[in-house]
């Protein structure tokens, strides 16, 4: 490699970028979503804009390492500090231009993803702020994926949330990689680790219900029928109550066979019309028809007939449930699920020993060698989301770019 293009990839970091296309990925995933153009957009937008942040983190921190890294491109003079604030400046220019081609809910988040980066890098590094400024950038980062492929990132916030502490918890432990420190640090952070590889080996939550079955409708359970009493009258054969007879009094007209009460006959005046044999004046008889009338059963004690009455099993009837207007997920076969299982152990056997072995012995080396392998292990953390999120091609192709990584890192180091 050229002498400046090699004092050019240690500026930009060149081992760390392939820790970014997987936020892109991996936000898409976890908006349920295919890769699209839309997700190459993003993808090179977050290229540009993770560069751009390193050109600007050794700018402004360029007095700095001329006392505590000499050998750094800037204080070493392979690389002018001019020129690492101009590619800063066009890198993120660039990374803004790919975030509007790739939609405005892309555009929404890459600005203050950029502004994020730029505060952290000339402001917020050394206060208290800084490590949730980059933690921050990384979730926005991954957020950015899930905007510009399906124009909404709120499905994936929960991914975003795993990954940003994950980089909360690297930046912490980097704040003393010159200097050395408390182990505290390294144990926190590897406390950190066990957490989430506890979080990525869950199964998400999701609002998928099962519906009921249909031999058991929902709602509340049938009532018993109640014994019959000595003061209920007894069921005929349709099921229903036979009315109560009455008993018979003195006043009571008499029934006919057609089980209805006659007319009383009342007593004649010398003003009354002559009745009839049916009873009725003659002089309101209804006119003669050719069809006559048919008789009452003596059946038809009732109004209504037999299947207008509720049946003594339809006590609740059945209604069909509602459907559930939460998405269900895809199921996840005994593949998926091992590639999850086995992507989130990777993760902690990347990260856990480094962190360990800082605990153990802060000095400068060994924390540094806990960030190198913090960093290296974010591309098995954005496996292990995608393939959480249901994407299984994905998750290999994102877990793929951990062997370049870790080739390129022992040519040039990620810190």
């Amino acid at each position: 490699m050229a002498p400046d293009l090699r004092a050019w990839a240690e500026l930009l970091r060149l081992p760390a970028l392939f820790t970014v296309p997987g936020d892109a990925l991996a936000g898409a995933a976890a908006a349920s979503a295919t890769v699209s153009s839309r997700t190459l957009l993003a993808i090179g937008s977050s290229l540009c804009l993770y560069e751009a942040g390193m050109a600007l983190n050794d700018w402004a921190d360029r007095d700095e390492d001329t006392r505590d890294r000499p050998h750094r491109p800037l204080p070493s003079g392979r690389v002018r500090p001019a020129s690492a604030l101009t590619a800063s400046c066009v890198l993120t220019a660039a990374g803004l231009t790919l975030a509007a081609r790739a939609g405005r809910p892309a555009l929404a988040v890459a600005v203050p993803l950029a502004a994020t980066i730029w505060a952290y890098d000339l402001a917020l590094k050394h206060t208290p702020a800084g490590p949730v400024a980059m933690a921050a950038a990384r979730g926005l980062d991954l957020l950015l994926g899930a905007a510009a492929t399906t124009g909404r990132a709120r499905d994936a916030v929960p991914s975003a949330t795993l990954l940003a502490t994950h980089t909360l918890a690297v930046t912490t432990v980097s704040r003393r990689e010159t200097t050395g420190g408390s182990p505290l640090v390294p144990l926190a952070a590897l406390a950190t680790t066990g957490v989430l590889t506890h979080l990525l080996t869950r199964r998400p939550r999701t609002g998928h219900r099962e519906k009921p079955s249909p031999a058991q409708p929902p709602g509340p359970q049938a009532a018993r029928p109640l014994a019959p009493t000595s003061d209920a009258p007894p069921l005929d054969h349709s099921g229903t109550r036979a009315p109560r007879p009455r008993a018979l009094t003195s006043d009571t007209p008499a029934l006919d066979q057609s089980g209805t009460q006659a007319p009383r006959p009342r007593a004649l005046t010398s003003d009354a019309p002559p009745l009839d044999q049916s009873g009725i004046p003659a002089s309101r008889r209804p006119a003669p028809t050719s069809v006559a009338p048919t008789p009452p059963r003596a059946t038809d004690t009732h109004p209504r007939s037999y299947d207008s009455y509720p049946r003594a099993t339809d006590t609740h009837p059945q209604t069909t449930p509602a459907p559930s207007s939460t998405r269900t997920p895809r199921p996840l076969d005994l593949t998926s699920q091992a590639l999850r299982v086995a992507l989130a152990v990777a993760y902690p056997a990347t990260a856990a020993r480094p962190y360990l072995h800082a605990a153990l012995n802060p000095s400068p080396p060994l924390t540094q060698r806990a960030v190198a392998g913090g960093i290296r292990a974010t591309i098995p953390l954005q496996a292990a989301l995608t393939a959480r999120a249901g994407s299984t091609p994905t998750a290999l192709l994102v877990a793929a770019l951990a062997p370049l990584a870790r080739r390129f890192a022992r040519k040039v180091s990620v810190t």
